[in-house]
């Protein structure tokens, strides 16, 4: 079981810069580009067709470099001229910023067209230009195919990338639970664990602290800070951890190009399970190898949740990732593995409604309240208190709640999907 978790965290947790939907959709771009390189086009006509929760995540988040720019049009012309497909998630990192006048005349120009695709996966890419295609879909560098002139353009290295295989092909998860997870994290060599977890404390951490220095979008964190320290908050660990969980949102979805450490395809789930966990750490004065443990309890309960509900839908994936922080506080509390699942229980039964209406501002504002709620149930569960079976989605054990979330999230949200995609795109 060690050797198949230690795979799905390789698979689940990379480095990307920028909100995953937009930088897929730019990766798509460059492809694209590099399919029609050596032919003269610099700047082709792209039918671009999404699904549905592709245009509501990336219609109103900020492109990093791209100087306060938004939307689909913006990112595709950013990955076509300025990206570099090899490098995957970070295909706009360090681009050549003196270009950016012609990346905006480019998505200004009518040449790059927006389709609604009904009927496909919940991520969903396909851009025609010329006589080149690319499609994506399932995982945010999972290339289905990619043609020029019909004839394939995948190598069998494409195939073997960590993040480019089909849902099928990923290690098995069905075997991950509450029990298990606890169990590995107190059992397992810190060295096979430390090295990937040290690169989430790094990046993470950095750009919280940004978007505790900057003011990004509504600057949720930065607010809950200042509030802190004028006395309108007290100084305690649920604002603290709330607030430095937030700014990371902040600066991300408002444009920063530092990069961050994803999870379960989110750039927003990685830093809402991993920065309250390095917060409380530091507040609490717990040591480096007690954080890594900490921060492996965080991310695979928040994996464990996600792969119910699964990758998009209407269901907050920073709420999966609030109550895998909840239960890796009463880990590193002391708590056992029944006061974890307490604590996890919890905050699923009380957040589980928040909605994701898309990737921008107000992801931070959702996070400070999930990380709020995930505080509260780790001190109920401290305490030994809990929800009972029956008290509305919670089941008679922590996996049936759990598989009761993925159903709410991926069937009993799938018109609440429709309906927030409707209003988001007639306002």
């Amino acid at each position: 079981m060690e050797k198949e978790i230690l795979q799905i965290l390789a698979e689940e947790i990379v480095p990307a810069e920028g909100c995953t939907e937009p930088i897929a959709l730019a990766y798509a771009a460059a492809l694209i580009s590099d399919a029609l390189k050596g032919e003269g086009i610099s700047r082709p006509r792209m039918e671009v067709y999404l699904s549905g929760n592709m245009i509501k995540n990336v219609k109103s988040v900020h492109i990093p470099g791209a100087e306060g720019r938004v939307g689909i049009e913006t990112a595709v012309a950013m990955g076509a001229l300025l990206g570099c497909s090899a490098r995957k998630l970070m295909v706009i990192a360090d681009v050549d910023r003196s270009r950016l006048g012609e990346v905006y005349e480019y998505a200004e120009s009518g040449l790059i067209r927006v389709h609604f695709q009904k009927d496909c996966p919940k991520l969903y890419i396909r851009i025609e230009a010329e006589d080149a295609l690319v499609e994506i879909t399932d995982f945010h560098t999972h290339v289905n195919r990619y043609t020029k002139a019909g004839v394939s353009l995948l190598s069998d290295s494409d195939a073997s990338c960590s993040d480019s295989v089909k849902k099928e092909e990923l290690t098995d998860r069905s075997f991950l639970t509450i029990d298990g997870i606890c169990h590995t994290a107190d059992t397992i060599e810190l060295e096979k664990i430390e090295p990937l977890f040290d690169k989430v404390i790094e990046l993470n951490s950095a750009i919280a602290r940004e978007g505790l220095r900057g003011d990004y979008g509504i600057a949720i964190g930065k607010t809950i800070r200042e509030g802190i320290e004028d006395g309108v908050f007290g100084c305690d660990i649920k604002n603290m951890l709330s607030s430095f969980a937030a700014a990371g949102s902040d600066a991300r979805m408002n444009g920063c190009p530092l990069p961050v450490m994803t999870t379960s395809g989110s750039g927003n789930q990685g830093m809402t399970c991993s920065l309250p966990v390095i917060e409380f750490c530091r507040i609490r004065g717990i040591g480096h190898d007690r954080l890594i443990r900490g921060l492996f309890v965080s991310h695979l309960i928040t994996i464990h949740i996600k792969e119910v509900i699964g990758r998009l839908s209407a269901y907050c994936g920073a709420m999966a990732a609030s109550a895998g922080v909840s239960g890796a506080l009463t880990y590193l509390d002391g708590g056992c593995a029944k006061q974890i699942k307490m604590a996890v229980e919890t905050t699923l039964a009380t957040v589980s409604g928040v909605i994701c209406d898309g990737a921008k501002s107000s992801c931070a504002t959702k996070i400070a309240t999930g990380i709020s709620a995930a505080v509260d149930a780790f001190v109920a569960a401290r305490k030994g208190r809990g929800l009972c079976y029956g008290e509305g989605i919670v089941g008679c054990d922590i996996e049936n709640t759990i598989n009761h979330v993925g159903t709410l999230g991926s069937d009993g949200m799938r018109i609440t999907d429709d309906v927030i995609l409707d209003i988001m795109l007639h306002e």
